[in-house]
């Protein structure tokens, strides 16, 4: 390494020590996203709330963190991001112990909405230091090591929260984050570097508050659509509405104003807006697989909560490997290619489970998780890679924000398709084999003089219509998988639209970081 690749990356002196204080933040922050949802059911039991009450809990969070998400850049830029960092963990681990210390829902819904505010910078703001503290050419180790902590948390976390809530107490879903606080917080403190300030730039507030406006909208109208039954709920229709109207006059804003809150620049750089468009995607395949398995296990194979935790942790296990080879690769194997890789393993999985059904055996589950991990790893760390490629470095706090954005409404927008999706297709292949409950079905006569049903008691027509349900909704699970295989084929063509990663000596790199 140069004295002036040194001097232009000040935190390269400490690069290791660097990487694990913000990797620490991260795995923080990505754990919190779903280690809390298996703790929902003991926390409504102290809390005395109904279901729709202690949904709260996570709505709270999602919509503050989407809603200050996109704050970063200019927040980096004009307070300093080691400054927001350090902030943003303190603010974090705090909350997090005034969530399990909360004695109400009202207060645990507070808090968990100041844990959303002060996480949503976490992430995006990780990703830009690492790109920053690596030169361009180990820009794929990095993000392999970054991607760890974004992919892996939310995998582990309801295996991790399983474990917490079954044999210590929910409120250890939150205690835990204080020693990656601390320790995320002592390594920034010593090993970062702040970044210069520009006191000239000027706060959009009407951008930000347009922004906030479609995305809270959007976030409230997708968390609470299934349980309201969508437009036919006038909340549901009010928040389409708002979010739609905000979202396009924020649009047009930042093309207008002199000083939008979001440059346009950034759009102009091809690979840095396929990569939005296709983390979108991988956010939807992602968290909408991990919404469906566990109710899958649960409901029609009738595992008990640990031994689901227990096996989709394999899932994890494959994204690592994943991303240990991408490592390894990085500079060697085009990106692209590592990303197709990716897109047909995942496909790959789905498509096996669409041929699942309730006698699988656990090997089945963990088999296809690992593959779907292994798929997932060789998509995102290439993806992050190359996104951020051609971008210029001036751009990195904001284009980082949009990319954990993207992702984040990816996953949303993904569990309420898949959720609905989910409910609709069970009425509809309810009501198709019903149509097969006759006297002349040649099975179901074998089956009643079997003594398996009794057709003439309530309780023998309430065995068959429950089979009939279950059968129902294993399909529909199927129905689901299908669909999201198709959404990862349709994602492929998006290849053809990233230019590969330019091939930059050290000297340029340092007049890139130094732009």
């Amino acid at each position: 390494m140069t004295a002036a690749t040194t001097a232009a990356n000040p935190e390269s002196a400490h690069r290791g020590l660097v990487t694990v204080s913000v990797m620490l933040a991260t795995i923080m922050q990505a754990l919190d996203t779903t280690i809390a949802n298996v703790a929902l059911p003991h926390m409504q039991g102290t809390m005395g709330a109904t279901q729709d009450q202690i949904a709260w809990v996570l709505t709270s969070y999602i919509v503050a963190a989407a809603i200050f998400m996109p704050l970063t850049g200019f927040l980096s830029a004009r307070w300093g991001r080691k400054r927001i960092f350090m902030w943003s963990v303190v603010g974090f681990t705090v909350a997090s112990m005034l969530c399990g210390a909360a004695q109400s829902l009202n207060q645990i819904v507070l808090f968990r909405l100041l844990q959303g505010i002060f996480g949503a910078s976490l992430v995006p703001l990780s990703q830009a230091v690492l790109l920053d503290t690596y030169p361009r050419e180990r820009h794929g180790a990095a993000m392999a090591m970054w991607g760890v902590g974004v992919m892996v948390g939310p995998i582990l976390g309801p295996s991790l929260g399983g474990w917490l809530t079954e044999y210590y107490n929910w409120r250890w879903v939150f205690y835990i984050n204080l020693p990656f606080g601390v320790l995320a917080w002592l390594g920034l403190a010593a090993f970062l570097r702040e970044t210069p300030i520009d006191r000239t730039r000027r706060f959009d507030l009407l951008g930000f508050a347009l922004l906030s406006l479609g995305i809270g909208a959007l976030q409230m109208m997708l968390d609470r659509g299934e349980s309201l039954d969508w437009f036919t709920n006038p909340e549901v229709v009010i928040e389409a509405m708002l979010s739609g109207l905000a979202l396009y006059l924020f649009i047009a804003h930042i093309f207008t104003h002199e000083h939008p809150f979001i440059e346009p620049g950034l759009f102009k750089d091809r690979n840095f807006s396929v990569g939005l468009l296709f983390i979108f995607i991988v956010g939807i395949i992602l968290l909408a697989t991990m919404a469906l398995l566990p109710p899958f296990m649960q409901n029609l194979m009738g595992y008990p909560v640990i031994d689901v935790g227990y096996l989709m942790a394999p899932r994890g296990v494959g994204t690592m490997f994943a991303m240990i080879a991408v490592g390894k690769l990085s500079g060697k194997v085009d990106v692209r290619h590592m990303i197709l890789l990716g897109l047909m393993l995942t496909s790959l999985s789905l498509w096996e489970m669409t041929n699942f059904n309730t006698d699988i055996d656990g090997w089945d589950i963990v088999r296809t998780g690992i593959t779907q991990g292994l798929g997932l790893g060789f998509i995102f760390v290439p993806l992050s890679t190359i996104t951020f490629a051609t971008l210029a470095p001036r751009y990195r706090n904001e284009g980082t924000a949009l990319f954990s954005l993207m992702r984040n409404l990816g996953s949303s927008i993904g569990i309420s398709v898949v959720i609905t999706y989910l409910a609709q297709r069970t009425q509809a292949n309810h009501a198709a084999f019903a149509d097969y409950i006759t006297p002349f079905n040649l099975a179901l006569r074998q089956a009643v003089e079997a003594g398996a049903y009794n057709l003439s008691t309530p309780q023998g027509l309430a065995a068959i219509n429950g089979e009939v349900t279950r059968q129902a909704a294993t399909l529909a699970y199927l129905q689901d998988f299908r669909l999201m295989m198709w959404i990862t084929v349709a994602a492929i063509p998006l290849i053809i639209l990233l230019r590969a990663s330019p091939k930059k000596s050290a000297v340029n790199d340092v007049h890139a970081a130094m732009e």
